[in-house]
């Protein structure tokens, strides 16, 4: 009898958000991310759900990149039994422990906040974790290098492919007894303005890949040109530009992007705050990594220097209190927390100030709510009239496109026996299931959350 691997589908199955693959095959449960829900209530209450698996036999965690939605759960993995090593590449790593810190500390603040304020049915309101659990995860990292083929044990071997998105982020190849297991993670785009292009793998015998924006082509537009439009209407009205933004890769490229038309003479000297405790930390990754992006250490110092980076909360009010017109950049890019909450308090009612969108927005999100032309949003136990200008510039996204995510797949040279689509909302979905099909006449296959397949080996 053949032997055969099981893929259990622990997220970002039908739905964005947390990713989650475990790969059992002979004798060794792989886990591919570790990733949160975000978005929707339902998903966001999984998230307090223990895995339908048994943590303590899982033998190691592989992660694609940094960001929340796949590294996220991985604390509460520990808090399972989990005692394995978390393996990445070294900026993914620098990543992830950027963003468990600080998300760490959100919890323990926006816990201490609801019982403070009795703004929580729970009593007492737990953090999803703290901050020494989340420093407790960090001990369990272990860098490996990109392009290098590292072997695990006799039968299984693995590689982090350079795939763009953010910095550090890879593609995951597995060689199991002579049949790949490909994981896209999230793919990045070609031309960047910070990153390099991804790289395409070449064998896939089961693909798993992310359909985010598997029925969407970005739209091509000008973005220095759109932003430079937006920032002289702000200028006119004598308002505020608030940018909520992903902190790490969005924020770092929107530096970059104002920098250069100031640079270039395209904007006036208006003054740009960035204000994301990990945003800042994140600039420091990419100082310490410069071959894994495009930006020079000239390049880098000057940004940096042209531009407010706000350290403390106190120059938080002091910067809402500036009555100038300003630009001001804040997490979370999808409005679900973090600093930008304070700024639209004060400064979302006021006709003269503008929100700009610049990424993603999941189902569920106050972002989404924005997008879609909510009157009013809710936080803090409070509604809050939104009479700001809301715009979004799309063609800022980290991930690839309908077009991109196809020509990503160009390079594979055989037919894959299996692919499945992960990591977008069911539309997307099946859109792509469709395209894929038309273009390689490979059929695809939409998997559920917590699905289990098995595929031979």
């Amino acid at each position: 009898m053949k032997d055969f691997a099981k893929i259990k589908f622990l997220g970002a199955a039908e739905t964005v958000t947390g990713s989650k693959f475990l790969l059992e095959a002979v004798g060794k449960n792989i886990l591919i991310d570790c990733g949160m829900f975000q978005g929707l209530k339902e998903l966001r209450e999984q998230n307090w759900e223990d895995l339908s698996v048994n943590a303590e036999e899982i033998d190691i965690v592989l992660l694609t990149h940094g960001h929340l939605d796949h590294v996220g759960y991985l604390p509460r993995l520990l808090k399972q039994g989990f005692k394995g090593k978390i393996v990445g590449t070294a900026p993914t790593l620098a990543i992830a422990e950027v963003i468990l810190r600080d998300s760490a500390k959100i919890h323990e603040e926006e816990a201490d906040r609801a019982n403070k304020e009795k703004l929580t049915k729970h009593n007492p309101a737990l953090p999803f974790y703290t901050v020494k659990e989340a420093e407790r995860t960090v001990q369990h990292f272990q860098v490996e290098v990109q392009d290098k083929w590292i072997s695990y044990t006799e039968h299984i071997s693995y590689r982090f492919q350079y795939n763009g998105h953010i910095i550090g982020a890879t593609f995951i190849e597995l060689d199991i007894d002579g049949k790949r297991f490909v994981f896209s993670g999230d793919i990045g785009r070609v031309d960047d303005y910070l990153l390099n292009d991804p790289k395409k793998p070449e064998w896939a015998d089961f693909l798993f890949i992310e359909s985010t924006y598997g029925n969407k082509l970005h739209p091509e537009e000008d973005v220095e040109e759109v932003l430079s439009e937006i920032i002289k209407e702000t200028l006119h009205k004598k308002g505020n530009l608030i940018i909520p933004s992903f902190a790490v890769e969005r924020l770092q490229t929107l530096m970059y992007i104002l920098w250069k038309l100031y640079k270039q003479n395209k904007i006036t000297n208006i003054p740009i705050f960035v204000d994301s405790p990990m945003g800042n930390n994140v600039l420091e990754v990419f100082n310490r990594f410069p071959k894994w992006h495009k930006l020079s250490p000239a390049d880098y110092n000057a940004m940096c220097e042209h531009i407010n980076i706000i350290q403390s909360y106190k120059e938080t009010w002091e910067t809402i209190d500036d009555k100038r017109s300003k630009i001001i950049i804040a997490g979370s890019g999808m409005v679900t927390g973090g600093r930008v909450l304070t700024y639209l308090q004060q400064m979302i009612d006021a006709s003269s100030t503008t929100v700009l969108l610049v990424g993603y927005q999941a189902e569920g999100t106050r972002g989404r709510q924005l997008l879609e032309g909510a009157h009013e949003i809710h936080f803090y136990g409070k509604y809050y009239p939104v009479n700001a200008t809301i715009k979004s510039i799309e063609s800022l996204s980290a991930h690839a496109d309908q077009q991109d995510l196809i020509d990503w797949m160009a390079k594979i040279k055989n037919v894959p026996e299996k692919i499945f689509l992960i990591h977008g909302e069911p539309n997307a979905l099946d859109a792509f299931r469709v395209k894929i099909k038309d273009v390689y006449n490979w059929s695809a296959t939409i998997p559920k959350f917590l699905d289990v397949i098995k595929v031979n080996l």
